[in-house]
């Protein structure tokens, strides 16, 4: 099976080199038919099996794909992890998604209310979260989600994940939640409003709205419920805020920024850490457990990040994506910026941070994936190599210290 299948890859390759008319891959369709017992197991039908892999084809315009003799198209550039805080989080941008927010908060008031009392999420955060992935619906997905990630199963670099997320997309086709015409998909294969893997439908997919079944595709109040329930199935508490922007003592170590070192937020008060813009904490508050986060390192606002800063990382495991979710959460009630301006500060390419991590964890300071991706772990790492060698501690990493590392 396995060269039957590199035949097949190889065959597409050829054809689109060429510019010629592809044809059905016949290593495709046994691929596919491969998958039936599996979709049978999970209750599909014959009839939405057929339906749905019928003259499939695989989308080799899709990136993130692994084909033979072809150089890979890494997927687009995503902005969490190729952009600056400063650039990633724009301030005029931020304040016209709170105004839009606003608006939609009092338009589905009476859903988002039946939302923060069922789930115990704060409905801007979900609102928020509806803003990031979609612009409020505006941004719609225009792939077959089935092609999408039937061509993932076969071609791309996480075989084994998306062959379960086709399976149960064909599960969701199955139980008439949507039509296969109208199951799209970005080139990831997340779906819907607030962007969600056939998985995660499966799992967290709410009716909220007396239709009868969830519609992430077009109804707000399931989409804003779903992803609610996703947020409480990652470890969301209720009553808790998602994180507070404070200001550090000067000597503060950056190095403690990191998800494991938690203290109760009453105790970095009392080691020097000011609430911005002098916010008063209740007692309650005060007890709440956080960790550090600069997402900047020394370079921009500082926080102290709860458990449901890390929930919604769950949905996107980025800095950025959280800080982004929360903070126009926030705007939507109090309509300031962050106190602390982020200051101009250069990122790293994806490959230098991929060596960076390299050169880190052959030296022991890092223990995570290497990702290329400028996370707490990484940042913290940093930090420790920045103390070791006697050089500027500011957990950032710039060229300057990629420099360093090669030449030690």
């Amino acid at each position: 099976m396995k060269q039957t299948l590199r035949i097949g890859a190889l065959t597409f390759l050829l054809l689109a080199l060429l510019n010629l008319p592809l044809r059905a891959d016949a290593a495709f369709e046994a691929f596919l038919q491969s998958l039936w017992p599996r979709a049978q197991a999970l209750g599909v039908s014959r009839a939405t099996f057929d339906a749905a892999t019928r003259g499939l084809e695989p989308d080799l315009a899709l990136p993130d794909l692994a084909l033979p003799g072809r150089p890979q198209k890494p997927p687009p550039g995503q902005a969490e992890f190729v952009e600056t805080p400063a650039d990633y989080l724009q301030e005029p941008v931020m304040e016209r998604l709170a105004v839009q927010g606003r608006k939609l908060y009092a338009q589905y008031r009476p859903a988002l209310d039946v939302v923060e009392r069922q789930f115990g999420v704060d409905a801007t955060v979900v609102l928020a979260i509806f803003g990031r992935e979609s612009d409020y619906g505006h941004a719609r997905d225009t792939l077959s989600a089935i092609r999408v990630l039937a061509t993932q199963a076969y071609l791309g670099k996480r075989k084994d994940k998306f062959r379960e997320e086709f399976l149960d997309a064909l599960k969701i086709l199955d139980q008439g939640r949507i039509k296969l015409a109208d199951m799209k998909s970005s080139w990831a294969g997340a779906m819907g409003l607030t962007q969600f893997l056939p998985s995660d439908y499966l799992k967290y997919a709410v009716d909220i709205d007396g239709r009868g079944y969830a519609d992430i595709w077009n109804s707000v109040p399931d989409a804003l419920a779903s992803a609610a329930k996703q947020l409480v199935g990652e470890g969301w508490q209720r009553d808790v805020h998602w994180a507070y922007e404070v200001h550090p003592p000067t000597n503060v170590d950056c190095t403690i920024g990191v998800p494991d070192h938690i203290l109760p937020i009453g105790e970095w008060l009392e080691r020097g850490f000011v609430p911005a813009y002098g916010r008063k904490l209740s007692a309650a508050e005060r007890t709440v457990p956080a960790s550090l986060l600069q997402p900047a390192g020394l370079y921009g606002p500082s926080f102290l990040a709860t458990a449901n800063y890390f929930a919604i990382k769950q949905y996107n495991f980025s800095d950025l994506y959280v800080l982004f979710v929360g903070h126009l959460s926030d705007l939507m009630r109090d309509p300031r910026p962050f106190e602390t301006p982020w200051a101009k500060v250069a990122q790293l390419p994806t490959a230098d941070l991929d060596l960076m991590q390299s050169i880190l964890t052959a030296q022991g300071y890092y223990h995570d994936k290497i990702d290329g991706k400028a996370g707490m772990l990484t940042r913290a790492a940093l930090g420790a190599y920045q103390k070791r060698n006697g050089l500027k501690l500011d957990c950032w990493p710039s060229a300057a210290v990629l420099a360093h590392m090669q030449a030690h």
